[in-house]
């Protein structure tokens, strides 16, 4: 069982939700990055994507875009990524660290350091599940097959538009959790309805059978309340980085602690509310 399935099997026998924050890495500053991890986890993050910086990130809005680049500009890489885990792993043990990203920068470091290295240096460092919004599930059989071999989960995300065809798809590789992108947009666009995630999820679960996570849309702890009640897992990232986009240094970890804490608030009050019906 990898450390994703350990923690959702955890959080479910206890009646919970698990909050998982987005934050790319290297952002705001090239040096934080574990600081910032283990500061999320310490506000009850229970589950962390780690974004690898890209110059073409189509999936993402303009808050995470402008981050990547910001990254790229200090001349963060994939193999920087890695190191930020391996520094984190060194004092946490336990919390899973997914990296989401896209295809180019983990073909171009296989191209560069052999067939497969992602993978190994990936399990190395510590990475517990790899999301590559540009890796088609009908083109990863063996990918999956592999990751699962050094203990790791590839996640999917499926969409409003996504047919029952594509959720079957989906249901036979992926594994830890999918991700629910609940918009037809890009990140941090639009406004969340949530009835209609709510009509959606029966659908993702009458053929998906691990966690499903919800994110895109998810601005506060109000909304992050209403998608807790529905879905297993709460995904948060383009607030997040707006909100430690303009701070000095010092100020980052505390922000986001405290932006956090209300986040995980609200889904327990979802949890406590449950367990009390």
């Amino acid at each position: 069982m990898s450390r994703i399935q350990e923690t959702f099997a955890r959080l479910q026998a206890a009646g919970r939700k698990a909050l998982i924050p987005f934050v790319t890495a290297g952002f705001p500053y090239a040096d934080l990055t574990p600081e910032l991890l283990h500061g999320m986890v310490a506000a009850g993050a229970d589950v962390i994507e780690l974004g690898v910086p890209f110059s073409d990130p189509s999936a993402d809005g303009a808050v995470i875009q402008k981050a990547g680049e910001r990254a790229l500009a200090l001349g963060i890489g994939l193999a920087d990524v890695l190191q930020m885990v391996r520094r984190f792993r060194q004092s946490d043990t336990q919390t899973p660290i997914v990296l989401m990203g896209y295809a180019n920068p983990v073909e171009r470091y296989d191209q560069r350091h052999g067939a497969d290295a992602f993978i190994r240096d990936a399990a190395a460092a510590g990475v517990d599940g790899v999301l590559i919004v540009d890796y088609p599930p009908e083109e990863c059989a063996d990918f999956a097959a592999k990751l699962r071999a050094h203990g790791m989960d590839l996640i999917f995300l499926l969409a409003p538009t996504s047919t029952d065809e594509r959720i079957a798809q989906v249901a036979r590789v992926a594994s830890g959790y999918v991700y629910y992108v609940s918009l037809k947009g890009v990140t941090g666009a639009g406004s969340l309805d949530t009835s209609a995630v709510e009509a959606m999820l029966p659908r993702i679960r009458a053929q998906v059978t691990i966690p499903v996570g919800v994110g895109f849309g998810i601005r506060d702890a109000a909304t992050a309340r209403e998608i807790a009640r529905v879905a297993d897992a709460v995904v948060i990232g383009s607030r997040l980085i707006s909100l430690i986009d303009p701070l000095p240094r010092e100020a980052v970890v505390p922000a986001a602690a405290a932006f956090l804490r209300d986040i995980r608030a609200a889904l327990d009050d979802v949890s406590s509310a449950a367990r009390a019906a």
